[in-house]
């Protein structure tokens, strides 16, 4: 038998943290909860969390920040709540890492909806990788290791990679020299029915480009063509 996912709710407000984690734990989840970072990162030392649910307005240390450190260490999917919905808000969550995000006021149906949609995507991805017919795919110095989500940088840095950003590089290096527009790519990564916006893939090239290129402003290896997409402009080869 499976054991449920576990998920992790990080919320300073008493009221909602019981809600979602009632609510969650009746819909089969394994719940934990944090009121701010340093429980956060307690539980996160010493459990496997498989989705972290992360209010963005904490004491102390805000959600932003801690969307920051959640990603330097690894994938684990993050879903953003915040009072403030706009889309600058909703964007510089996505640009730190978080894979989606819900506003507040929010019904918990679609809180849960949006965890199955990670989880399964996160699990599938996994899947993918454990039987990848390959274990390494190499461009411009850089190494990807598909297994392990990892990168390694021409001079053997470690670089993680959260889960929209590897499905982001991975369709790019199935396609060297070929124009992917947004939808092909929000349709790979999040799937034919996702209500994701253009701008969360521009976000996910941006932290690619940050990584890849000397200078993301003028980037050589994912470049922009317009009114086509982005496109990986290098000779690619697979290992395995």
């Amino acid at each position: 038998m499976n054991k449920p996912d576990h998920i992790l709710v990080v919320d300073d407000d008493h009221e909602i943290r019981e809600l979602l984690t009632d609510y969650l734990r009746d819909a089969g989840f394994r719940v934990s909860e944090a009121a701010n970072g340093r429980e956060m990162w307690r539980v996160v030392s010493k459990e496997q969390v498989d989705l972290i649910v992360l209010d963005l307005m904490l004491p102390e240390e805000d959600g932003l920040s801690l969307c920051r450190g959640v990603r330097a260490q690894g994938d684990t999917p993050i879903i953003m709540l915040t009072a403030k919905g706009t889309l600058v808000d909703r964007i510089i969550g996505l640009e730190v890492g978080a894979d989606d995000y819900l506003p507040k006021p929010f019904d918990p149906r679609e809180l849960l909806a949006r965890v199955k949609v990670i989880l399964r995507r996160t699990r599938t991805n996994t899947e993918k990788s454990a039987v990848d017919e390959y274990a390494y795919i190499s461009f411009e110095g850089w190494r990807l290791d598909t297994r392990a989500r990892q990168m390694f940088s021409p001079s053997g840095v470690i670089v993680s990679l959260g889960s929209s950003d590897y499905m982001v590089l991975r369709a790019l290096l199935e396609h060297p020299n070929r124009p992917l527009s947004r939808e092909f790519l929000i349709e790979h990564v999040y799937g034919k029915d996702s209500q994701t916006i253009d701008r969360s893939i521009d976000v996910c090239i941006s932290r690619l480009r940050h990584h890849l290129e000397m200078d993301s402003r003028n980037p050589g290896i994912i470049r922009t063509v317009r009114n086509a997409g982005y496109m990986l402009t290098s000779q690619v080869k697979h290992e395995k």
